[in-house]
């Protein structure tokens, strides 16, 4: 945190701008932290980083944005990591993979990780957002699952299975929130295996 305050206070000093969306989504996350979200402004956020309100709209469209990071950018990485998948591997399996993988994330970023998932999951002004962002996720593991069964997403089983797979996710995080000593991926991995057992043979190859 504080190579944070540093390139924030380079700003202040005159020195050149160092400012980036990884110093902007920590610098605010110290302020949600200190605040509450709802407690803290764009225009605080600025003031913290040393740069101007218009600035930190070229780094982020909202203080909602933040939270999420660069969210497009995520959703790429999990399109790529269910396109990997070999044809081989049955649907249910390569879903639980790409999701594990998903969610590795190096040690030193877990602490931010779990103050962002909680954002997320617990301040009901971020719900609204939070819901068109899982849409979209949703729905890459619902075109998958539409592709690896030969049917079109618009169909009930790949829509059910887009939507009890997020279910699973969320179920983990929720849980991995309330247990400091929980692993994300051996949750992860559990809720979406227990969830591919439900399904059975329906759901375990190609067609």
């Amino acid at each position: 945190m504080e190579s944070l305050r540093s390139e924030a206070a380079s700003v202040r000093t005159g020195r050149p701008r160092a400012t980036s969306r990884a110093v902007l989504e920590r610098l605010g996350f110290e302020l949600f932290a200190q605040r509450g979200f709802d407690g803290t402004t764009v225009d605080d956020i600025a003031d913290a980083a040393g740069i101007g309100r218009r600035t930190f709209f070229r780094y982020f469209a909202s203080k909602n944005d933040l939270v999420w990071g660069d969210f497009e950018a995520q959703l790429a990485r999990l399109e790529g990591l269910l396109a990997a998948a070999g044809p081989d591997t049955p649907m249910m399996d390569a879903i639980r993979r790409a999701v594990v993988e998903f969610n590795r994330f190096d040690p030193a970023v877990v602490p931010w990780h779990r103050q962002r998932m909680a954002l997320i999951l617990r301040v009901p002004t971020l719900q609204a957002d939070s819901a068109v962002r899982y849409a979209s996720w949703r729905a890459l593991v619902t075109e998958f699952a539409a592709r690896r069964l030969g049917r079109p997403a618009s169909d009930l089983l790949p829509r059910l299975i887009g939507s009890t797979v997020l279910a699973a996710c969320v179920a983990a995080y929720e849980q991995w929130l309330t247990d400091d000593g929980a692993d994300l991926g051996a949750l992860l991995d559990t809720a979406v295996g227990q969830l591919a057992a439900g399904y059975g043979d329906l759901a375990g190859s190609p067609r």
